[in-house]
């Protein structure tokens, strides 16, 4: 086989020109760290390595959800917390109010202190995040939620919805808990019944009452009646009511129906009734105006001082259960930031991992590039060396 003079250059110049492409590609891997320049330089690591660069960056992102809805939640968290300090306020001027030894200046100052008070609740419940969003009106996070209208009682305008954040592959979570279900649905009474005495009761009957067996407990709207100064009945709802129950009255006794006991001391009058009624629900800001109203009542007679009294029960009974409320929402949101946390430290776990699969996929390894670079180097002087030699051979060269 005759090899042209030609065809020698020709190979030998493709010999260096691949030699310098090759010293290239191991000076660019050197200079950026990454010894995958292109999908071509191994097509099956290129596709690993976009795979891994996009749940990289989906759990970045896991992460910044995770950030917004834990600051969201721990303001929400400290909201919570600044209104029960309120409601646990509100319970002690309550338990202060019922003294026999305050005078009319004492009740006077107490409802000033409470009307403050509830204007501080307020305050709270239209808390805003950073962001300037309020935290306690669900989807309608742009509209002030709670608002004291010209009949004096706070409405709620916000939703009960809650919003729904990512914050993982297949993890929601919360952001937050409505206006409605924080301040506004709180049970009222015991959770099963409230009582509530007759404006025109004229004895001096006090009624206190707790749930005996819930499971025998007919939810309706009872009236306590007493058909003499020694006698009791309890009718349903009904038209005509049923009697459900009736005896002889004792101070003190209990009297029961149905799953419940209620107690009445004192000396009621012929006439005179209580409710013991379903619980619904009333929300925390109409429990503290009540608690105000009433410190305004009259409480010159006995009548009025036993309607004074059994107002205050029932406020008292509220306010325990708007506290139980608000602990039940600060603990309910103190679970989700635990779990949170949990979520987020697994998160960085596999975000590390990510990062170093990508790592030995995509970084360069310096010491065996470093070395392969010398040898590239070495390998190219040599060819171009011995090209020039070559290129030299002449016959002319030995005339």
């Amino acid at each position: 086989m005759r090899i042209s003079t030609s065809m020698m250059h020709s190979s030998a110049v493709n010999a260096i020109l691949q030699q310098q492409a090759d010293l290239s590609k191991t000076q660019n891997e050197l200079s950026s760290g990454k010894k995958i320049q292109t999908p071509a330089d191994d097509p099956v690591a290129a596709a690993r390595i976009m795979q891994l660069q996009q749940q990289q960056s989906a759990s970045d992102q896991y992460g910044t959800n995770i950030g917004g809805v834990k600051t969201r939640l721990q303001l929400s968290e400290q909201a919570v917390a600044d209104a029960d300090s309120i409601i646990e306020r509100v319970s002690q001027l309550a338990v202060q109010a019922n003294s026999s030894a305050l005078g009319a200046s004492d009740k006077q100052a107490i409802a000033t202190e409470l009307t403050e008070l509830n204007k501080q609740l307020l305050n709270i419940a239209n808390s805003k995040d950073a962001n300037g969003e309020y935290l306690f009106s669900g989807y309608s996070s742009n509209a002030l939620p709670f608002a004291r209208g010209a009949s004096g009682t706070v409405a709620y305008s916000g939703d009960q919805a809650t919003r729904s954040v990512q914050v993982g592959p297949s993890q929601y979570m919360t952001d937050g808990d409505s206006g409605q279900s924080v301040f506004m649905s709180v049970p009222e009474g015991n959770g099963t019944f409230k009582l509530s005495s007759n404006s025109s009761n004229a004895g001096s009957g006090v009624i206190t009452g707790s749930v005996q067996n819930s499971a025998a407990w007919v939810p309706d709207n009872y009236t306590l009646s007493f058909t003499s100064a020694s006698t009791w009945q309890v009718t349903d709802s009904a038209s005509p009511a049923n009697v459900v129950g009736s005896g002889s009255y004792v101070s003190g006794t209990a009297i029961n129906f149905n799953g419940v006991a209620v107690t009445v001391t004192g000396t009621p009058a012929t006439g005179d009734s209580f409710t013991i009624a379903q619980s619904k629900t009333q929300d925390i800001f109409s429990t503290i105006d009540a608690l105000s109203a009433a410190l305004n009542a009259p409480t010159s007679t006995s009548a009025n001082q036993a309607q004074y009294q059994n107002s205050l029960n029932v406020i008292e009974t509220q306010v325990a259960q708007a506290d139980t409320r608000l602990l039940n929402v600060r603990a309910g949101i103190g679970a989700r930031l635990s779990v949170l946390d949990s979520i987020d430290n697994t998160r960085q776990n596999t975000a590390d991992q990510l990062k170093t699969s990508l790592s030995n996929l995509q970084d360069t390894d310096f010491v065996q590039a470093t070395t392969q670079l010398n040898q590239q180097y070495l390998g190219l002087q040599a060819a171009q060396q011995s090209y020039a030699k070559i290129a030299q051979l002449s016959l002319f060269n030995y005339l």
